[in-house]
């Protein structure tokens, strides 16, 4: 382990801050491991109803810390190897891997968030910005693409000849900008805060709910209508068998704060 992955967890929400500050958060490969190792755990605890991801410091991530990646050179073709049981090698599962948590995951950008971190902000559900934070798919500059899943996720938030300019230009934009072509979801001049009333808003809700939410976009986001008008019907009717909708309806009706049971 890294030590440089902060993890809390309080009243249903996990808190995971980025913790190298004196290196503008920059990955190395223990921290890509760690980020990987962390969003597992969470992922099979069921007391969990949102996360937030963060970065200690001015900045939420700089991107990869080239110089400490590159040190060991065995280290880096190994990390670059697809596993066959993902589908993905250490520097996408370290993105991916949020993904893969069932509950929303929510990212809290301020300072630099370039390059691998723009990728690890664009991995979560929703993400709330400053307006000065600065935005850039800072691969270009090296004579690289984004390779972090980044591709995939520009591909669902923004059109792509976007996609194609911030890849190829890497130029840096602001918080406000990022915004503006919707790679951001809401910009506040405290991000961590926003994001933390937004976490505990989602924390509120029926947890069956907000997974059968992320799966169902998730997985039918490209899928034809016919296909997503199944899984519609699926996901509604687990719902509707679950204890959690009862407690919903109930507190609803008596306009009473529900208490809801873990998610299944």
């Amino acid at each position: 382990m890294s030590n440089n992955i902060e993890v809390t967890v309080a009243d249903g929400i996990a808190d995971v801050r980025l913790d190298r500050p004196e290196k503008l958060n920059g990955l190395t490969l223990p921290m890509l491991r760690e980020l990987a190792s962390v969003a597992r755990k969470l992922r099979s605890d069921k007391e969990i109803r949102t996360v937030i991801l963060s970065g200690n410091g001015t900045s939420f991530c700089a991107g990869l810390d080239f110089k400490t990646v590159t040190a060991d050179p065995k280290q880096l073709p190994l990390g670059l190897l697809p596993r066959p049981w993902r589908s993905t090698n250490l520097f996408q599962e370290a993105c991916w891997a949020w993904r893969r948590v069932p509950v929303p995951v929510v990212a809290a950008v301020h300072g630099h968030c370039y390059g691998g971190g723009l990728q690890i902000a664009l991995s979560a559900d929703l993400r709330v910005t400053a307006p000065d934070a600065k935005w850039s798919v800072l691969e270009g500059k090296w004579g690289l693409i984004p390779d972090m899943t980044g591709v995939q996720a520009l591909s669902e938030l923004v059109g792509i000849e976007t996609a194609k300019r911030l890849t190829m230009t890497a130029e840096i934009i602001s918080g406000t900008e990022a915004a503006q072509i919707g790679l951001v979801g809401q910009v506040d001049p405290q991000p961590y805060g926003a994001a933390r009333a937004l976490a505990a808003s989602l924390a509120q809700r029926s947890p069956d709910a907000l997974v059968a939410a992320k799966r169902l976009f998730d997985r039918t986001w490209t899928m034809s209508a016919r296909r997503t008008f199944t899984r519609e019907r699926w996901e509604q009717a687990r719902l509707l068998l679950g204890a959690n909708f009862t407690i919903a309806r109930k507190a609803g009706l008596q306009r009473e704060q529900p208490v809801f049971q873990s998610r299944r």
